[in-house]
């Protein structure tokens, strides 16, 4: 499982929130260090996604939404039978 950052971003603007205002809830300086991590050049921890999720409203029983299984295209195979 990966972290789906489109799927971040769109929660992101489905609020209402710029860059800016992330990284303002987030208690960073700039939007910088959001922006690296929304774009994929910065990894996000866990502690971070959670603090991520929260500011977007949702708990953490619910950061399930933000990621996406790959499952290699041969397991996909096997899944389909």
């Amino acid at each position: 499982m990966t972290i789906d950052l489109k799927r971040i971003k769109a929660e992101r603007i489905a609020k209402g929130f710029t860059q800016d205002e992330m990284a303002e809830q987030l208690g960073w300086k700039t939007r910088t260090p959001y922006a690296k991590r929304e774009n994929g050049l910065v990894g996000i921890g866990a502690d971070e996604l959670g603090r991520i999720a929260h500011v977007l409203g949702y708990s953490t029983n619910e950061l399930g939404i933000f990621f996406t299984k790959n499952v290699p295209n041969k397991e996909r195979k096997l899944q389909k039978v």
